[in-house]
């Protein structure tokens, strides 16, 4: 991934500009809270300008789902780093040991320097805004690339951005991704993407060439293993709030349901039912959101035709032949009945509002089958029996898990989000973000006199006998 010549120029000055003035002062803390209030006080008052210009993006998307998925989230990440962020600056104390007597040992937590932000299109504010929060918070200057297939919302992250902090502080560049690979070969200290694999491999191996370090927040298949003692009424509710939110488009979004046989078509019934009291036609599905553009849209039509090709048994849990002309890439919520595994709907990430339903007969069976692929970025379980759950947590290694509910683990702060092997590598959110954009600098402070001056050449006498007390090797 080399840098476009176009692009140079802009990035390059833009670069050096955030990277000048971090070096000139590091931010303090009181800078850093003036610039999160700030933030949080603009964010806020401009909630429908963002929902306007996201909807506009998606062709249409439900008010209250950007309000819920976009600010709340935001907003609620900025307030939980204000009330944190002191305390996690403080230095923390290490015991030095008796070995290294007379000293003391702490670790400090620096701002990195210069940070790169690539986000998408599918929470285009949210996972734009996040990590510069918690970039920010640690003391970090920002330099952010968001997604070119929501202009708007870029346009307005641009705006919001130039308004909130000094061009020398936090920048936005706009672009498609000839950009997106000049940003990638900048020499960031931390480069944080959020995308698909296949980028995340392209955008990783960029960094290399200057061996910045990378956090990938990334996707894959999510699965949900619904018990045989599970609410099946709760668990249809639930699973119907994380995959159908957002029309699918969301990386935690359950890609796959693997429930017990005795339970399959009553949760599909369940299910069907749920979406027809959410989503029917009385308001013009105005709380269904649309596909982002027409090549998603091709793409997710494929996946349903390739399942039609192979027999497998679709089930459309709402018809909206009611749709007004006016509502662009609507697409239907679809069950796909046991797909077979060599099908493309279990071969890809669907990123869509198609779920396929695979039952199976033991609780074994349904962890092989997700051990036999890569870790997932989410994991849900539904079940009211705590060893079949503890069974599950056992085995299942996954980005991060959520017991009898779905989506919920993005929301809690104070907990870490990221992927694992191929659904990405390194966290945020809360702490763990601070983390992310600091380094934990350790020190080391000695005093005088201290026993280790005695530890140097020749090794004998007095020395001899220093250096085997401390290594516990017996005298000849």
């Amino acid at each position: 991934m080399r840098m476009h010549d176009s692009h140079t120029p802009q990035l390059q000055q833009s670069f050096e500009r955030l990277r000048a003035a971090w070096l000139d002062q590091r931010p303090s803390y009181e800078q850093r809270r003036d610039d999160l209030k700030r933030l949080r006080r603009l964010f806020r008052e401009r909630l429908d300008e963002m929902s306007t210009a996201v909807s506009a993006d998606f062709g249409h998307r439900s008010v209250h789902e950007t309000l819920l998925g976009e600010g709340s989230v935001v907003l609620s990440e900025i307030d939980h780093t204000l009330a944190r962020l002191k305390a996690w600056m403080k230095p923390e104390r290490r015991a030095a040991g008796w070995k290294l007597w007379p000293a003391k040992a702490h670790v400090r937590f620096v701002p990195l320097g210069v940070v790169g932000v690539i986000s998408p299109w599918n929470y285009p504010v949210n996972l734009a805004l996040a990590p510069l929060v918690a970039a920010i918070g640690a003391g970090n200057h920002v330099l952010l690339k968001p997604s070119e297939h929501t202009p708007r919302t870029s346009e307005f992250l641009r705006r919001l951005i130039a308004d909130v902090f000094p061009q020398t502080r936090a920048t936005v560049v706009l672009g498609g991704a000839d950009l997106s690979a000049a940003f990638s070969a900048l020499p960031f200290d931390h480069l944080f993407f959020t995308g698909s694999t296949a980028v995340g491999r392209k955008v990783m191996a960029a960094a290399a060439q200057n061996l910045t370090p990378v956090t990938l927040e990334l996707g894959g298949k999510s699965p949900v293993i619904v018990g045989e003692s599970a609410d099946l009424r709760r668990a249809a509710d639930r699973i119907a709030t994380g995959k159908f939110f957002n029309a699918g488009q969301t990386c935690i979004a359950p890609d796959y349901v693997l429930i017990h046989e005795s339970k399959r078509d009553a949760f599909v019934s369940l299910l069907r039912q749920q979406i027809g009291e959410r989503y029917g036609a009385g308001n013009g599905y105005q709380d269904y959101t649309s596909i982002i553009n027409d090549a998603q849209h091709d793409r997710l039509a494929g996946l349903v035709s390739d399942a039609r090709a192979r027999g497998h048994a679709l089930i459309p849990l709402l018809e909206m032949k009611q749709a007004s002309p006016s509502r662009v890439r609507l697409m239907e919520p679809t069950v796909v009945l046991e797909p077979t595994q060599d099908s493309a709907v279990m071969r890809e990430e669907i990123f869509g509002p198609i779920l396929p339903v695979i039952s199976y007969r033991t609780t074994d069976e349904a962890i092989n089958h997700v051990l036999g692929r890569d870790r997932p970025l989410a994991l849900y379980c539904f079940s009211a029996d705590a060893t079949e759950i503890e069974a599950i947590l056992a085995r299942i290694v996954a980005g991060g898990v959520c017991i009898n509910d779905t989506l919920y683990q993005f929301a809690c702060n104070d907990m870490p989000f990221g992927g694992v092997g191929a659904s990405g590598m390194g966290h945020y959110h809360g702490r763990e973000g601070f983390l992310t954009f600091s380094k934990s600098m350790p020190v080391l402070r000695k005093y005088d006199p201290a026993p280790s001056d005695l530890i140097s050449p020749p090794y004998k006498g007095l020395t001899d006998k220093l250096v085997r007390f401390i290594t516990w090797i017996p005298g000849r």
